[in-house]
């Protein structure tokens, strides 16, 4: 083919394409179409804050019965112990979101500029709202008084553009390197988890040890069996993304994908909200939450029923 016929033969080619494109390109949505598309954003919108952001009122739990902000925050920071470096807080498996830094602070970052063993690093970056999954609410002399988690604590990782544990937020990606045992076991008073259980503080740290990094006993709180035999009852964190045309989310096949997060919110997460389930009230089967009246929670505020539609709604949206 001579060169002019083949420059006509690939600016045909290219038109045509053009052309195609053009053609499978969707008119501009008018009327009730274009209402649909703007409340559909809407709810992607809500329901990426909610996944990422919302606590639902859970700082009660961790923070104020577990005190866990102290242990994070250590004793020169107004808590108790040692605290929690940075550096310790990336090794089980927390998560930096740098799109929360500040521009300075990544050039310092990168420089080395930041003292990564200094626990009142992490407690800075807890204010910034740059640990993912983790939200510290301060006093007004600027300590912290509480923290709560929201679904991107399991449910939620980085890509690591910015340095190992530092990057962009990958949701709906279950963290198989967050140690959930490791993190709940720095708290100085597990009192209120043995006092559910029925055991002593000790053998609620010996049962959190046995989790191991990516792993979550979600049924300890129903059956209070921590081992199957010798081997520990946590499972693998499953995934949030891919979940549409699921019915049943979790491995056990326990429910739908909206019962577990409305179970997950309330009674593993510890949010206030309501939430009901017969099946929870049989002493026989599932002895612990039967003792706790968790087949029937009800609570004056609700903070998690009106978020739970948005949440889905964005859980699907993840591919």
């Amino acid at each position: 083919m001579k060169p002019a016929m083949v420059t006509i033969a690939l600016a045909g080619g290219l038109c045509l394409s053009a052309a195609m494109a053009l053609y499978a390109a969707s008119p501009p949505q008018k009327g009730f179409d274009a209402d649909i598309a703007r409340h559909a954003q809407a709810m992607i919108d809500e329901g990426r804050k909610t996944f990422r952001y919302d606590t639902f009122g859970s700082e009660a739990f961790w923070g104020d019965a577990l005190q866990l902000h102290k242990a994070i925050a250590g004793e020169k920071s107004g808590g108790v112990g040692p605290g929690v470096s940075p550096k310790t807080a990336l090794a089980v498996g927390l998560k930096v979101d740098v799109d929360a830094l500040p521009d300075a602070l990544k050039k310092q970052l990168k420089a080395g500029k930041i003292n990564l063993d200094d626990p009142a690093t992490t407690v800075a970056l807890l204010k910034l709202n740059a640990v993912v999954g983790v939200t510290a609410f301060t006093n007004p002399d600027g300590g912290v008084k509480s923290m709560g988690i929201q679904c991107a604590f399991c449910h939620s990782t980085v890509d690591n553009s910015f340095a190992p544990g530092i990057g962009k937020r990958l949701d709906g990606w279950a963290n198989r390197d967050l140690n959930v045992g490791a993190i709940v076991n720095l708290s100085p008073d597990i009192s209120s988890v043995a006092k559910v259980l029925g055991v002593d503080q000790n053998t609620v740290r010996t049962v959190l040890n046995s989790w191991g990094p990516g792993k979550f006993d979600a049924e300890l709180f129903m059956d209070g069996k921590a081992f199957n035999g010798s081997k520990s009852g946590a499972t693998l964190i499953p995934p949030a993304f891919g979940l549409a045309g699921f019915n049943l989310h979790t491995w056990t096949g326990w429910g739908s994908v909206t019962y577990w997060n409305a179970f997950v919110a309330n009674l593993e997460m510890h949010g206030q909200g309501t939430f009901f389930d017969p099946r929870l009230a049989h002493p026989l089967r599932v002895l612990v939450p039967a003792q706790n009246g968790c087949d029937n929670v009800r609570n004056e505020v609700h903070l998690i029923t009106p978020q739970l539609a948005d949440l889905h709604f964005y859980q699907l949206a993840l591919g």
